[in-house]
């Protein structure tokens, strides 16, 4: 799937500009990465990893809100990403978003997801750098 099927399938779909959602994302996104290294550190390994992808989906909002685009599915927002921003955002940390979104759903819908502590913390390393990005973008456009 592309960025047009997610269009025209109505993932995503077009709205007015919205910097206060975007900045709402924003401050959900640090809340919830912060959440990811409290579960960490506490050994909720599932739990902080969840959070670190939670971190990096809602940092993802902050530019499609800045964008003028709405989402309707957590796969149309990696596809949003990775087409609009892979030459602003290294590709690895978009790779990581989709990984860990297929992680998130494993571990909310599967039965056997289990994640070590390095899984989670590689995560929330991720995370950190993602946001890092995404917050260079938000305040330099």
């Amino acid at each position: 799937m592309d960025i047009h099927e997610c269009f025209e399938k109505r993932l995503l779909r077009k709205i007015s500009v919205d910097l206060e959602k975007s900045k709402k994302s924003l401050e959900t996104a640090k809340t919830k990465l912060e959440e990811a290294k409290r579960l960490f550190e506490s050994g909720f390994f599932n739990n902080s990893l969840t959070n670190a992808y939670t971190s990096m989906f809602h940092a993802s909002r902050v530019l499609l809100y800045k964008d003028g685009v709405q989402e309707k599915s957590h796969y149309a927002v990696y596809i949003y990403i990775k087409e609009k921003y892979s030459g602003k955002i290294p590709l690895n940390l978009i790779n990581s978003f989709n990984f860990l979104r297929d992680e998130r759903h494993e571990i909310f819908y599967g039965f056997e997801e289990k994640i070590n502590k390095n899984q989670a913390e590689r995560a929330i390393l991720d995370a950190e750098e993602f946001l890092a990005e995404v917050e260079k973008l938000y305040k330099n456009d």
